[in-house]
């Protein structure tokens, strides 16, 4: 059996957020993160959001490359 892995729509429905394309750039555009900040501690978050966050990344879930590829999104200048 293949293991689920989720893409970046996905993850933006599990975290209660809108997925269709524009929304998903548009949160790219308004959300930066520095080096210093780790994902799930960003300030833009709600508690539930980075609790989702900080357990599939701790758990090595099969939302990791999805969390990653958000991850990579925000960081980019």
């Amino acid at each position: 059996m293949e293991p689920l892995i989720h893409d970046l729509s996905a993850l933006f429905t599990q975290l209660g957020l809108a997925n269709d394309e524009l929304s998903l750039h548009r949160f790219v555009h308004d959300h930066r993160l520095d080096n210093e900040t780790l994902l799930p501690e960003a300030p833009f978050w709600s508690e539930a959001q980075a609790c989702f966050l900080r357990d599939a990344l701790w758990h090595d879930s099969h939302w990791c490359q999805a969390i990653d590829q958000l991850d990579v999104l925000l960081r980019q200048s």
